[in-house]
């Protein structure tokens, strides 16, 4: 079964590095009842094409005990496994697009942020419930979908049709987002997997559609089937995004009531990209313990907590009634005991020193500074450079250059009633040159979000890497 896809962005070989695999290399994957092998049938600036081609061999399909299904006594010797997309497809996309599937890039790490047009076409692929299925699951996430039936047997056309497509979708959207979804959907066609499915299924499910399936109008449909209609399973997996949508509803009346004047952001997942950004800074650090200051409900935690690099995350807010969500969210109460050790949530304010925020890696204030006043901000600058003093500190805020771009902009007012200030890029490059001078650290700069050419993006992110030597300070700028 062949996978392709296409991207038409410029330049189109940023494909390549996103993938990390070199165009000029034919490579290949091993899995347990076969390869895959990954190359590129096109490749320049103005349009790139990346091939997934597995190839299943049937004697090793039998030898690892073939499919798990008992339709008939034969099914293990006659099977369609070797010649469709299948659980087999989401387990090679896991393998040997995994950089690409977490959202990571060593030689770009802006292009995980970076939407794209993207073309996929599958072939072939069963689906269970035929073309009507097909959409229901892509279209709400906003695919175009061009789909071919084949029939059963073009000799005998009286047979009628197959549940066999060869599949087109079409988007705008990250990588990383596109990978999830094929992931989780394609198995979800077929009703079927190659393994047998254990409670580690729900963790996946949750993990791979963390960010899109709790919205998805056909969640329950997904859910069970990618859980092959173990009932017991999909109730558990059910039960965690019906309490998150709970949540997240009662955090946005929350939001809603004490910030009514605030001005809206564009809806472009502006909050996640902040997240995911500092997400890649971290991992880029090679940070084992890290803080998340600020950490609010845990959007950010729950993040990292499936990377093995972090062996311990620290979440602190001011807010109990916040650290109550964050609990929540992230189910601590029913993680395995090993998992939970892992992280802790305490309440604290940043303009104190705390003993507590010593010995970190890495720590990050996202979207955090902004609501201090100047003397609870020089207060936490303490706090944070001179005591705690992790290696490496991100701090993001908004831009104020890009908010004359909101539909609702008015002269003079801020994104957030609760805001202080917001700094154009020249304020915030001033204020971390200074920190950065005063502390012993060197300083970066990059935005985040959707860049404007003469406004810059929607957010700024610092990153502070602590030296020693505040003499010494290294102050440096990315641009664009």
């Amino acid at each position: 079964m062949l996978l392709t896809i296409t991207t038409t962005h410029s330049p189109a070989t940023d494909l390549g590095y996103l993938l990390h695999k070199h165009p000029d290399k034919l490579q290949t994957v091993e899995i347990s009842a076969g390869k895959a092998h990954i190359f590129y049938p096109e490749v320049n600036e103005q349009k790139c094409t990346a091939a997934l081609l597995l190839d299943i061999d049937p004697v090793g399909l039998v030898r690892s005990e073939g499919p798990k299904g008992n339709d008939f006594a034969l099914e293990q010797y006659v099977n369609d496994r070797p010649y469709v997309a299948s659980s087999f497809m989401s387990a090679v996309i896991a393998k040997a697009y995994s950089s690409a599937l977490n959202g990571r890039c060593k030689d770009k790490p802006e292009l995980p942020l970076v939407v794209m047009p993207f073309e996929v076409t599958i072939a072939v692929l069963p689906v269970k419930g035929g073309e009507d299925v097909l959409r229901m699951l892509f279209e709400p996430l906003g695919y175009e979908v061009i789909c071919t039936r084949h029939e059963l047997d073009p000799a005998f056309p009286e047979w009628g049709n197959s549940r066999y497509f060869t599949v087109t979708l079409k988007h705008n959207l990250t990588l990383q987002q596109l990978l999830s979804h094929l992931y989780v959907l394609i198995p979800v066609c077929d009703t079927d997997k190659h393994y047998w499915v254990s409670k580690d299924e729900i963790e996946k499910l949750l993990t791979k559609g963390k960010d899109w399936l709790e919205a998805h109008p056909a969640k329950e449909m997904i859910v069970r089937r990618y859980l092959k209609n173990q009932r017991s399973l999909a109730n558990q997996a059910l039960s965690v995004l019906l309490s998150k949508d709970e949540s997240d509803e009662e955090e946005s009346v929350t939001e809603m009531e004490e910030a009514p004047n605030q001005v809206e952001e564009p809806k472009m997942r502006i909050h996640e990209l902040r997240l995911l950004a500092a997400k890649e800074v971290l991992l880029q650090s090679g940070a084992k313990r890290v803080a998340d200051l600020g950490c609010g409900e845990g959007r950010l935690i729950k993040l990292l907590i499936p990377e093995k690099q972090f062996e311990y995350i620290l979440g602190m807010d001011v807010s109990y009634r916040s650290l109550e969500i964050a609990k929540e969210r992230l189910k601590l109460e029913r993680m395995p005991e090993r998992q939970a050790q892992r992280i802790r949530l305490i309440q604290g304010s940043l303009t104190y020193r705390d003993k507590r925020l010593e010995g970190f890696d890495a720590a990050t204030l996202v979207e955090v500074i902004e609501h201090l006043d100047e003397p609870r901000l020089a207060a936490l600058e303490k706090s944070v450079f001179e005591y705690a003093r992790p290696v490496t500190v991100v701090v993001t805020t908004p831009n104020a250059e890009y908010n004359v771009r909101f539909a609702n902009h008015e002269e003079g007012k801020m994104r957030h009633s609760d805001h202080r200030f917001e700094w154009t890029r020249a304020q915030f490059a001033h204020w971390g040159n200074r920190i950065a001078h005063e502390h012993g650290y060197t300083v970066t700069y990059q935005p985040v979000g959707e860049v404007d050419e003469e406004v810059g993006a929607l957010s700024q992110m610092a990153v502070f890497t602590y030296t020693g030597h505040a003499a010494d300070t290294v102050v440096k700028t990315l641009e664009a």
